[in-house]
Parts: structure tokens; C-alpha cells; sequence
């Protein structure tokens, strides 16, 4: 007679292994656009799985995902550039991890509050990236205008932005509807 083994999978050890999923994704989408600055700008991949992490891990580990990538990303790959762009990217995505764990973690349990984190977090981040670029590159020498911000930020992020308010909604209420559900600071496998 054989003998079974019950194993359980504890829920940090899903988000930790989830956590280094989103890493992995955020270190390989980038090649999507060929590597190509003016394009990547434009399509922002590496902002799809930080934001991921943060609503299915938590703002600990979004926080960590975001900050890593880029720096990591940088240093494997050379792309983004490590100083300043690569050091600026790794506090904005650190802000979006964080912070679109931590408001759709508080705030109630409605399909409006995805996007009502999203929106927060995409804003947050943008804001940090704006006033980190502008310390980077005033060290560097170059002037960081209001111009330039609205531009990197808003203007040339369109397609971006687009995607990840279509996209990053559809699969977290996707997930949840399929066997994951919110439980405090941690998400519970149902």
C-alpha cells in the first residue's frame, strides 16, 4: 500500500516564490521591445509585474520587486542605464509595489478599488521618479526640466499607462475570482 504525503505550501512561501516570478518577468519583458529605450519608455514592461507583485504579494515584497529590477535589470543587462536612470526607476517602481499593495490591501473589497490603487500608486510613483530624476540629474549636471517630467511621466507613457489600466485590473480580479482572496496583509490560497 502506498503511502501518501500531504504537503502544504505556506502563503509567504507563495508570495515569495510569486515575488520571484514577477522579478523574472520584469528582467525578460523588456525584450519584448527590443531593447529599444524610445520604445520601452513608451510601453513601460517593467511596470506590469511591480505592480502585479504588490496587489498579489503585498506592499514588503512589491516594494522589494520594484526596488530590485531595475538595479538588477542594469546590471545584467546594462538597460536601463545604471546612473541616473536605472537608480531613479528603482525608487519610482519601489513606490508602486509598495503603495498598490498597501491601499488595495485597506481599501474595501470592490472591483473599484484595483483601480483605485492602480491610479494611486502609477501617480505616487511618477512623482517620485520626478523629484529623484531631478536630484540624479542636477548631481550629473544636467538640467531635469518641468518639460522633460510631463514628457518621461505622462506624455510618452500613454500606450503604457493604457495598458496597465486595461491589464493589471483584469488579472488580480481574475486571480481572486479564481481561488485567491485578500486576507489582511497576505493573500490566502482558497
Amino acid at each position: 500500500m502506498r503511502k501518501t504525503v500531504k504537503t502544504s505550501v505556506t502563503v509567504p512561501t507563495t508570495n515569495l516564490i510569486l515575488a520571484g516570478l514577477f522579478l523574472a518577468l520584469s528582467l525578460a519583458l523588456p525584450f519584448l521591445t527590443g531593447q529599444i529605450p524610445q520604445l520601452g519608455n513608451k510601453l513601460l514592461p517593467m511596470h506590469i509585474p511591480v505592480l502585479l507583485c504588490g496587489f498579489l504579494c503585498g506592499p514588503r515584497l512589491g516594494l522589494l520587486v520594484g526596488f530590485t529590477a531595475p538595479l538588477l535589470r542594469s546590471f545584467l543587462f546594462s538597460m536601463p542605464v545604471m546612473f541616473p536612470m536605472a537608480v531613479s526607476m528603482s525608487l519610482e517602481l519601489a513606490v508602486y509595489g509598495f503603495a498598490a499593495g498597501l491601499l488595495y490591501q485597506f481599501l474595501p473589497h470592490k472591483s473599484i478599488s484595483v483601480y483605485i490603487s492602480l491610479i494611486i500608486s502609477m501617480l505616487c510613483g511618477r512623482l517620485v521618479w520626478g523629484a529623484v530624476s531631478y536630484i540624479l540629474f542636477g548631481i550629473a549636471g544636467t538640467a531635469f526640466t518641468w518639460q522633460i517630467f510631463t514628457a518621461g511621466a505622462f506624455l510618452n507613457a500613454v500606450p503604457g499607462i493604457i495598458i496597465q489600466i486595461i491589464l493589471i485590473p483584469v488579472i488580480v480580479l481574475a486571480i481572486e475570482r479564481h481561488g485567491v482572496r485578500r486576507h489582511g496583509a497576505n493573500r490566502e490560497i482558497a
